[in-house]
This record gives C-alpha cells, sequence and structure tokens, in this order.
C-alpha cells in the first residue's frame, strides 16, 4: 500500500509539473508571436503610410502650378475662346498624373472647364461654391477636403487652390483623388487597413463598410450634420464596428502617422490604422511549443531530432513566406521611392514646362500676325521655333513617364550618358535655383556601355544627387564621376557638404534611419537594393574632403 500510495503522489506530482510546464510554455511562445507580430506590424504600417503619401505627393503640387497657368487665367478673366483647348490639357493632365478630375471654377463656384469635359457625369457647369475647400481656397489661398462626390458619388481628396490675389480672387482649381487601387493593394496585402482624419472619421478603408464611420474617439464628439449631408452623404454617421479580421483571436490595432509635418495642401491630422490578427501565428507557437515538450518527455533522442526537424521546416517555411513578402514590399517601396522623388522635383519638372508653353503661345501669335502682312518666310522661323519647343516638351514628359514606370524593363545595353542626361533633366531647375556647380564626366566615360535597366539606375543616381544637393546647400558643389574598372565601372556622386558624422556612417542603410527633419530613411535602402538586384552595389567612400556615394555597375562584355 505504501508503495501504491506512492506511486499515486508521484504520478500526481508529474501531471501538476507537465501542467505547469505545458502553461507556462503556452504563455512564454504566444507573448514571443504576439511581440514578433506587433514589431512586423509596426514596419507594415510605416510602409503603407509611406505609400499613401507618394500617392498625395504625385498631385499636390498641380494646383499651384495651374494657378498659375496663363491659358486658366484668361478663361476666368472672361475669354472663352479656348475654353476646349484647355479641357483637352486638363484631360491629358489627368491621364498623367493619376488625378480623378481636374477643373476650373469662377470665384461663383460655377465650373468653367474640367478633365471630364467629355464624360456624362462632366462637372462642367456644376457649381461647388458649397464646398469647404472652395469657400476656404478663395478666403485663405488652398485648401483639401475629403468628400463625397456630387456628380460621381465617388469619395475622394480635394486639393484646391486660388487663381489671383487674395484682394481680386478670379477663381479655384481643384483635383480630385480617388483612392481605389490603393484600397484594392491593401486589401490583396493585409487583413485590414482604414485611415481616419483628425475628428475619427474613417475615410479610406480596405472594407467598403467600414467607411464614414465613427471610431471611439469620435462618437461623443458633437457633429454637424449638415455639413455631413454635404461631405458624406450621411446626416448621421455610425459608429465604427468591426469582426476580428479572421474571425477568432485577438486583435491588435497598430497607428501610423501619415504625415510627419504640416504641409499647406496635405491633409492634417490623419492617422493609418493597420489591423492585425496574432491569433493564428500565437496558435502555431504554442502548438509548437507543446508538441516541443511532448517529443521530449517521449524520448531524448527522439525528441532532439524531432525538434530540430520541426524547427528547420518552420523557418524554412516562414523564410519563404518573408522573402516573398519582402520581395512585393520591396517592389511597392522602390515605386514610391520614385513617385515621391517625383512629387518633390514636380515643381522644378512644371519651370521647365512652363518655359516653353509661354514661349510656344508668343511663338504662334507672332507668326499669326506675320502671316496676315505677308512674310511667310519670318513665319516659317516662328514655326521652327515652335516644333523645336514641342520637341523640348516632348523630351521632358517623355522622360518623367518613363521614370515613374510600374513595372520594370528590360536589361539592355544603355550608355552611362543616357543615365546622367535622365536624371539632370528632372533636376535641372532645382540645381539651377541652388546656384549648384556641377561637374559631370567627360565624354568618353560618357559612352561607355553597361548592361542594365535605365529607369532603374536613373532613380538611384536622382536619389543620391538629391542627397548631395540637400546636404551642400546654396552654392555648393557637386561632382559626378566615372572610374573604369576590369570587371565593374563606378559612378559616384561627390558632393562639398558638411560630410557624415561617424555615428551616423553605421546607419546609413539601416531603413527609418535619417537625419532629415522630413526625411523617411529609405532612399539609401531602396537604392542599395536596387544595385544589388542588378548585379551591383552601392557603398559610401568618402574622400579627405568630400562626401561620396559609388554605384558599382557591372561592365557589359
Amino acid at each position: 500500500m505504501p508503495d501504491r500510495r506512492r506511486l499515486v503522489l508521484l504520478a500526481i506530482v508529474a501531471i501538476v509539473v507537465l501542467t505547469g510546464l505545458v502553461l507556462s510554455v503556452d504563455r512564454l511562445m504566444y507573448s514571443r508571436a504576439l511581440a514578433q507580430e506587433k514589431a512586423a506590424a509596426r514596419d507594415d504600417a510605416a510602409i503603407l503610410a509611406a505609400g499613401l503619401r507618394s500617392e498625395l505627393d504625385k498631385v499636390s503640387l498641380l494646383p499651384i502650378t495651374l494657378a498659375g497657368d496663363l491659358q486658366v487665367r484668361d478663361l476666368l478673366e472672361g475669354n472663352s475662346g479656348q475654353t476646349g483647348q484647355l479641357d483637352t490639357r486638363l484631360e491629358n493632365l489627368a491621364n498623367q498624373s493619376g488625378a480623378a478630375a481636374i477643373y476650373v471654377m469662377d470665384k461663383g463656384g460655377l465650373t468653367l472647364a474640367a478633365s471630364n469635359w467629355n464624360q456624362p457625369a462632366t462637372f462642367v457647369g456644376s457649381n461647388y461654391a458649397f464646398r469647404r475647400y472652395f469657400r476656404q481656397a478663395i478666403t485663405v489661398g488652398t485648401s483639401t477636403e475629403f468628400a463625397l462626390g456630387t456628380v460621381s458619388r465617388k469619395p475622394g481628396l480635394y486639393i484646391a487652390h486660388r487663381v489671383g490675389a487674395a484682394a481680386n480672387p478670379l477663381g479655384v482649381v481643384a483635383v480630385k483623388i480617388e483612392f481605389d487601387a490603393l484600397e484594392e493593394s491593401w486589401r490583396d496585402a493585409t487583413d485590414g487597413v482604414y485611415v481616419t482624419d483628425a475628428s475619427g472619421v474613417v475615410l479610406l478603408a480596405t472594407d467598403a463598410a467600414w467607411r464614414f464611420r465613427l471610431t471611439d474617439q469620435a462618437i461623443d464628439r458633437p457633429r454637424d450634420a449638415v455639413q455631413d449631408e454635404q461631405r458624406f452623404g450621411l446626416a448621421r454617421l455610425e459608429p465604427l464596428t468591426m469582426a476580428s479580421p479572421r474571425g477568432t483571436g485577438e486583435r491588435a490595432i497598430v497607428d501610423a502617422p501619415l504625415f510627419d509635418t504640416l504641409q499647406p495642401i496635405s491633409p492634417d491630422g490623419w492617422t493609418l490604422h493597420l489591423l492585425v490578427d496574432p491569433g493564428p501565428r500565437g496558435a502555431a507557437a504554442i502548438a509548437s511549443g507543446r508538441l516541443a515538450v511532448a517529443l521530449a518527455l517521449a524520448s531524448t533522442i527522439a525528441a532532439a531530432f524531432a525538434l530540430f526537424f520541426v524547427r528547420r521546416r518552420r523557418q524554412a517555411l516562414q523564410e519563404e513566406m518573408v522573402a516573398q513578402r519582402t520581395r512585393t514590399l520591396r517592389d511597392q517601396l522602390s515605386q514610391a521611392n520614385r513617385l515621391a522623388t517625383l512629387g518633390q522635383i514636380s515643381a522644378g519638372v512644371g519651370h521647365e514646362i512652363g518655359q516653353p508653353v509661354a514661349a510656344l503661345r508668343v511663338f504662334a501669335e507672332s507668326g499669326e500676325k506675320l502671316i496676315a502682312r505677308g512674310r511667310p518666310e519670318e513665319a516659317s522661323a516662328n514655326f521652327r521655333e515652335i516644333i523645336s519647343l514641342a520637341d523640348r516638351l516632348g523630351l521632358i514628359t517623355g522622360e518623367l513617364r518613363r521614370f515613374s514606370r510600374r513595372q520594370p524593363a528590360a536589361r539592355r545595353l544603355v550608355k552611362i550618358g543616357e543615365i546622367v542626361d535622365g536624371a539632370l533633366l528632372l533636376l535641372r531647375d532645382r540645381i539651377g535655383s541652388m546656384n549648384a556647380a556641377l561637374q559631370v564626366p567627360n565624354l568618353d566615360d560618357l559612352e561607355i556601355a553597361v548592361a542594365a535597366e535605365h529607369v532603374r539606375l536613373e532613380q538611384v543616381l536622382v536619389n543620391l544627387l538629391q542627397n548631395a544637393l540637400d546636404a551642400v546647400g546654396e552654392g555648393g558643389s557637386v561632382a559626378i564621376e566615372v572610374i573604369r574598372g576590369d570587371a565593374d565601372i563606378r559612378l559616384r556622386v561627390c558632393d562639398s557638404g558638411p560630410g557624415i558624422g561617424s555615428d551616423e556612417t553605421a546607419r546609413l542603410f539601416q531603413p527609418f534611419a535619417t537625419t532629415k527633419p522630413d526625411g523617411l530613411g529609405l532612399g539609401l535602402v531602396i537604392s542599395r537594393d536596387i544595385m544589388r538586384d542588378l548585379g551591383g552595389d552601392l557603398v559610401f567612400e568618402p574622400d579627405d574632403k568630400r562626401t561620396c556615394f559609388t554605384m558599382i555597375i557591372s561592365r557589359t562584355k
């Protein structure tokens, strides 16, 4: 009997110890999985926010540029003879920029010209004086508003800018951005994403039922029913309620601020919410832990072998999943960086386009008068100038379209000169406005051909030149150099700026590490990733007096 009692007691102790061990392993594995899921969610939210910001940057300067356009001003001053031409220009500009609509309103709110002039749901003839963005733009010069379209019934962000002085406004230019494609990409990549404004109203969402709902912090705030009816088509906004993305498990919400700083034409106070369900990962972690305990109890050798096999298998699956997601996010980041760069330099490119457009008008008017006076030879000279200016415009717009292309092109033989010329075409206005001294390679070096993708090499060079111009400031000097090697070509960008400290050098190629107040810290990371994908590399090689970054490009045989 004593032996039997001892066995029963040992069995009870063993069960208690085993149960405690299993519970401890469960808690440990779940907490670790939850921490990993939250860390990954924070990084994903930052990337999604950067993508949304790039969508806004693509068109944020369009209203400002068009507000100074001569044809727009002529129309608002009563000259309607070129309305058809302006409609066509706005249509082409909307197609190129991805804007849903671009339209011009007089100071009374009546739409006189629009990119959708030939569509059934055209804005032409509609009066938008009741819109907050119109009233605010007339009063303070610029405004943004997210609202449901009165004609299209599609939600979007309206960015507006006043034409003329505050004392004598002529009208307003407005651009509407719709986010259907962005929301669709979110649906493919995540469990759930939504974006709220400063008052807590959901504006964008992967689930259309969430749109125009109130989050918890907005439920108790007083609202203007008339204004909500105009903006959202609903006099009463309902609270946001949702189930767990996969129906079970704990839901974690990661908030990432959409903008680091306030911008005059950007939405103020937007917040991106990324919904993550850690339940499946936690369940897998718990199951793995229990399996490890069971195998350990069964046999030390068998448990060690089985644990090694399970861990290797799980690691391979995780690495495969991470690699696939990394490839997808890398492509999205590269495109976002390219579009953000275009947004940053669009004002300069607009100036490059604005000058030939103004000159075209002058030569055309002069040619018309010369023909009327019977001087065809002089008129022909004007028309030759017009052709030359049109070729210049085509060169600039063609470079913009190629630079913004989403899908990578096939590798081909490309000369170093093509890469340098393309980058300088996009940055010419900024270099000139900063009075920066620029040194370029000699003609022999520019004729060197390499096997690569033109657009991706140009993207890296533009990023490096942008950083160099930021570093040198007004009146500084930047040099582009070519160093020939036996197996590769080294394309260097060097600047005379203050240099990079030793504590910053170690973090140069780390994601989200930046010394710029408005920087995201992804430019150098994406650039090095592009170069390595092309079989080369991007390295930091300072000399005694300059800061240099070197693109290592494999030499073609």
